[in-house]
């Protein structure tokens, strides 16, 4: 296991010691351009993620995916639910590159939307050491299609926090042509807006239809009876939603402190009251836990977001942001720790193994 730990320990430690970003633009959030050190963070983290072999609870199901994609066509696919992911596999089938080129692509889309989002935070460091335990190891080397959606997703939600609509609208886009669970964020805006002004719900509502049209209709049965019928227990998921509620909950209580941009304040407000009652639906009882900890996954930028903000709103000295920001960075540790040993499915994480040794034939017989 102790490739996940170097992975984690790389930024919590300068998570600790790091300054925060004082420029700011001129809307109040921050540039997200970044230079060689986060280039070789994208570059080992996309290599990290789409190297891996035999990794993560869903490998196998996405070797057979992969095969299942041989006698499509483009067209085929596009007809299919999540069709952009249908056709990465079918290129990579045709390029020879195997399931490595399809976990590549979705590597490198999720390390880029996160290092994005993590640069837009006033402590990139810390925000991408929160990502790590859960949002990146388990999200993206475990569910392949949510991790290039939340890839996506990071991006909508740091050009949402700039209040440019329409790209945020683009990229849950195609966040949902991956895995059309992300539309769900589509409610984010609508839910921050002034509905005394109805310049941008237009364009919501439309968006919103052609979407559901394009990704969902024809399909909403299936959807249903995978995540509502069968009732579907997703392991861990009090766990998962526990962890979103609690930033929520800070956020809620603290929102004073929290010196973000007009933007970005109505947005997160948003996301942890959908984290607060996401806990709260799943505590009741009213919906199916696998439902719930879907949502959830487009949630968990809400942690990146306070625990990054965190020592600012309750540091007033150097020393006690230091101090706000080790603590952040020991609960993740906790965090990581816990689930490499005691997690239920964490053993299809371990050993971390790389391509090769072995072969994909091989690996797509063991499917079946």
């Amino acid at each position: 296991m102790w490739p996940y730990w170097i992975l984690f320990l790389i930024p919590a430690l300068p998570a600790v010691f790091a300054n925060p970003m004082q420029e700011l633009r001129a809307d109040g959030t921050r540039s997200v351009k970044f230079g060689a050190s986060w280039v070789l963070v994208l570059v080992a983290l996309a290599l990290m993620i789409g190297l891996r072999d035999r990794v993560g609870g869903d490998w196998f199901a996405y070797v057979r995916h992969l095969f299942e994609a041989e006698t499509l066509t483009f067209a085929e696919a596009i007809l299919l639910p999540d069709p952009a992911y249908n056709i990465i596999n079918i290129i990579s089938l045709k390029t020879g590159m195997g399931i490595v080129g399809v976990n590549l692509f979705c590597g490198f889309v999720f390390s880029l939307g996160l290092v994005i989002y993590a640069r837009s935070m006033p402590r990139p460091w810390l925000a991408l050491a929160v990502s790590i335990p859960y949002m990146t190891i388990v999200v993206s080397m475990g569910y392949s299609r949510q991790g290039v959606a939340l890839g996506f997703a990071s991006i909508g939600l740091v050009a949402l926090g700039r209040q440019r609509l329409l790209w945020f609208v683009f990229w849950i886009f195609l966040a949902a042509t991956f895995h059309r669970s992300a539309v769900v964020l589509i409610s984010i805006p609508l839910l921050t807006m002034n509905f005394r002004n109805f310049r941008n719900l237009p364009i919501l509502l439309i968006v919103a239809v052609l979407m559901y049209t394009a990704l969902l209709e024809g399909k909403t049965d299936q959807f249903v009876e995978q995540y509502i019928d069968n009732e579907m227990q997703s392991d861990g998921a009090f766990v998962r939603l526990l962890m979103n509620v609690v930033p929520g909950i800070l956020l809620v209580l603290f929102r004073k402190r929290f010196v973000v941009a007009k933007g970005e304040r109505k947005i997160y407000l948003v996301m942890a009251l959908l984290a607060i009652f996401s806990f709260g639906a799943l505590v009741v009882g009213g919906l199916p836990s696998t439902a719930l900890d879907r949502i959830g996954l487009y949630l968990i930028p809400l942690q990146v977001f306070v625990f990054s903000h965190l020592p600012n709103a309750f540091g007033r000295f150097d020393s006690q942001k230091q101090a706000v920001a080790f603590t952040v960075v020991l609960f993740y540790t906790v965090v990581l720790f816990v689930w490499l040993n005691y997690a239920n499915f964490s053993h299809w994480w371990q050993p971390y193994r790389m391509f090769p040794p072995l072969d994909i034939e091989e690996a797509y017989n063991m499917t079946r």
